[in-house]
């Protein structure tokens, strides 16, 4: 294809919708510009053509028999160019919005409210991807991500869905009458880690703890450390978010907390979102549980 020697789309469209509509006005109201634009475009098209593609004909118009050829072979070729961005379209809105987020914060956090946007917008899908490995966005793969980081690594302006304590936890089964009150008491727990994390190391580290022999840590899925943890095999570090109901009712009891200091944020890939796309951010910002910079100094005070 011979790009360069094509004349401008704009002045071929303008010409097609001439031919179609029958007249510069009718042509100029379908392509929501003035009539004396679409008098310009053709004009511009026939001077790069070096033909005639339009005639007067009293107070209407006419095509020549070269106007006729180039808006009979145009007509085809735009059908063929509208069928295409139709079906595309089509794809693109029948195509599930998709999610990615640890299955800690999946079963804890987003599954107890997703109901309500399904509800609202029972015209869009989502496919939830609960994993610990960090996905890689590119077009047509994952929409959205909800990712953790401290606050010590996050943007000032981050777009948070959550910003929660970190708390230390365990089951009063496993901690029994022992004295926890230091970090260095912990070392000889066992611990329930997210696969793919290190926070277990990474918590010690923070509270300049070094262990003297390696530390008893068991991966698995954060939706799993969950019953995990309620069942008194290990103690964990996560989201106070995610244990409210079971620390208000003492279910597991609150170790160490780290106030105000993690954050479930948005990502989204670069460049333009579907609508659909818009529409679950849109919801997510909705429920974002959220506090001001002014009132994490007034807590920390």
């Amino acid at each position: 294809m011979d790009w360069l020697g094509l004349p401008p789309l704009n002045s071929l469209r303008a010409f097609a919708a001439v031919a179609d509509a029958g007249s510069y006005r009718s042509a100029a109201e379908r392509l929501n510009v003035t009539q004396a634009a679409v008098s310009q475009q053709v004009k511009a098209l026939e001077e790069r053509l070096g033909v005639a593609l339009v005639e007067r004909l009293g107070r209407g118009i006419d095509l020549t028999s070269q106007g006729k050829d180039l808006a009979r072979e145009l007509a085809i070729g735009f059908d063929i160019i509208g069928r295409g961005v139709e079906r595309l379209t089509e794809q693109a809105v029948n195509r599930p919005v998709q999610i990615t987020m640890s299955p800690a914060f999946a079963v804890e956090w987003l599954l107890p409210r997703v109901a309500e946007f399904q509800r609202d917008h029972p015209e869009i899908t989502l496919m939830l991807n609960p994993t610990s490995e960090l996905v890689e966005m590119k077009p047509g793969g994952i929409d959205v991500a909800i990712r953790y980081r401290d606050r010590r690594r996050s943007k000032p302006d981050v777009d948070a869905v959550l910003i929660t304590d970190m708390v230390v936890i365990a089951a009063p089964s496993l901690v029994g009458d022992r004295d926890l009150s230091d970090p260095a008491s912990l070392i000889d727990l066992p611990w329930l880690q997210e696969l793919g994390t290190n926070e277990a190391a990474e918590w010690f580290t923070y509270h300049g703890v070094v262990p003297e022999h390696p530390l008893t840590v068991n991966h698995m899925p954060g939706n799993l450390i969950m019953s995990a943890v309620r069942r008194g095999a290990g103690i964990t570090y996560t989201a106070r978010a995610f244990f409210v109901e079971d620390l208000a009712s003492n279910q597991v009891v609150e170790l160490f907390s780290e106030p105000l200091f993690g954050v479930y944020h948005i990502e989204t890939p670069a460049g333009h979102l579907r609508p659909e796309v818009r529409t679950f951010v849109k919801w997510l910002r909705s429920k974002a549980e959220t506090v001001s910079e002014r009132a994490m100094e007034e807590d920390r005070a």
